[in-house]
């Protein structure tokens, strides 16, 4: 009975998946197809948790089956990722016509990235101190016990390097290595090496322009073969969102999550507040914010669901060029780094909030301006090398507590 009905629950998404490829025939609003897809997920991952629970074995099977669809798509576009970041660097040189534009948008880049990195740990703090969370102690259940033992796992990997030698170990050794992503700083190195071969062709290019030319027309050509991969494997996004939402839904312990409610509400809190502060950057640069949220809607439900921003970077850039008319290098610069420096989220707020509760349980007085200055600085030189994966929160977060030991 129960492979019957774990059969007809993917009988069912089949039948959504098909709905949704009519409405791709129908010429619908890509946009207009992520949001059915983000809402018809949800409702169908409610669906299947009320009427078999998390644990079952109908759901954990048809998660499985369903996972072929949301896993497989979050895989193709990781795939793209370290081919992308390489071909959009260094794309980003041979289309600057002009090279003293470089630095320009080098600084804008780094420094809206690392600023709002830092107003973000910042928002982090204040929320903790505000709800009381500093010293909290939660309460441990299975889930967490298992997610303690993969935090001393990769403990060992950066518990022993000061900030110095995590700035060292953002060079790239061996780039080869980091094209196939050897380590946890794998994506800075590639964004690190691509920038030097940028950098070695503004030189030939001067000194040699026709073989300048002909690394130009070869990048070229890779980067428009990429953004074709890119493009193909984009059209699966409203699937691939689905497939997610209803897994996110379907799996999640409610239960578990208001337990420790006062945390997990502090956390959306403090994530509203800094996204309000983006809005408001936007309306400064005379921005209008819902004509922007409506064009980076799709980036936007992508990353949520998948919570991979190194996955959402291929629809990162194409948003960038075709919705928000970023010019080609700009884009390319700002979500190739965006990637892997100044992550808001996990590389901002959680770590700042995570450092916040631990502190006072080693004697340390979390309102001190000594306190807060340091950990502000930590955590924006931490976020470097971030990978934008699942688990980057917890990465970031290790380097922090490490370094304010």
């Amino acid at each position: 009975m129960t492979t019957f009905i774990t059969v007809l629950v993917i009988l069912a998404f089949i039948a959504v998946l098909f709905g949704f490829y009519q409405m791709q025939k129908k010429h619908l609003k890509f946009s207009t197809r992520v949001f059915s897809a983000l809402g018809v997920g949800i409702v169908l991952g409610a669906i299947i948790q009320f009427a078999f629970g998390t644990d079952s074995k109908i759901t954990t099977q048809s998660m499985e089956w369903i996972g072929i669809v949301g896993n497989g798509y979050v895989a193709f576009l990781q795939m793209l990722v370290i081919p992308l970041v390489f071909v959009s660097i260094v794309g980003a040189f041979t289309k600057m016509k002009e090279s003293n534009k470089l630095g320009k948008i080098s600084f804008n880049v780094l420094a809206t990235l690392l600023g709002t990195t830092a107003v973000a740990a910042l928002v982090g703090i204040g929320t903790t101190l505000a709800f009381g969370l500093q010293g909290a102690k939660f309460t441990q259940g299975a889930a967490e016990t298992s997610r303690i033992a993969e935090l001393a796992t990769r403990q060992d990997a950066i518990q022993d390097l000061t900030i110095p030698q995590q700035i060292v170990s953002f060079i790239p050794k061996n780039v080869f290595a980091d094209f196939a992503g050897t380590r946890p700083m794998s994506t800075i190195g590639v964004v690190i090496f691509a920038a030097f071969v940028g950098v070695a062709y503004l030189g030939v290019r001067r000194k040699a322009p026709k073989e300048a030319e002909f690394f130009a027309n070869l990048i070229d050509s890779l980067y428009k073969i990429t953004m074709r991969i890119v493009t193909l494997v984009l059209r699966l996004t409203p699937y691939g969102v689905l497939a997610l939402m209803i897994n996110v839904v379907a799996t999640s312990d409610f239960v578990a999550i208001i337990n420790l409610g006062k945390f997990v509400l502090a956390s959306y809190v403090a994530l509203i507040i800094v996204f309000a502060i983006h809005m408001l950057i936007l309306i400064t640069l005379k921005v209008n914010p819902v004509t922007y949220l409506k064009k980076v809607f799709p980036v936007l439900s992508f990353a949520f669901t998948s919570r991979s921003s190194a996955g959402a970077l291929p629809l990162n850039i194409e948003t960038q060029t075709k919705a928000l008319g970023v010019d080609d290098a700009t884009a390319n610069f700002a979500g190739s780094f965006g990637l892997s420096i100044g992550q808001n989220g996990c590389a901002g707020v959680y770590p700042a909030m995570l450092a916040t509760i631990v502190a006072p349980t080693v004697g340390i007085d979390v309102f001190s301006l000594q306190f807060i200055l340091m950990l502000v600085a930590v955590v924006t030189i931490s976020s470097f090398g971030v990978a934008g994966v699942g688990g980057g929160a917890t990465f970031a977060s290790l380097i922090v507590l490490g370094a304010m030991n």
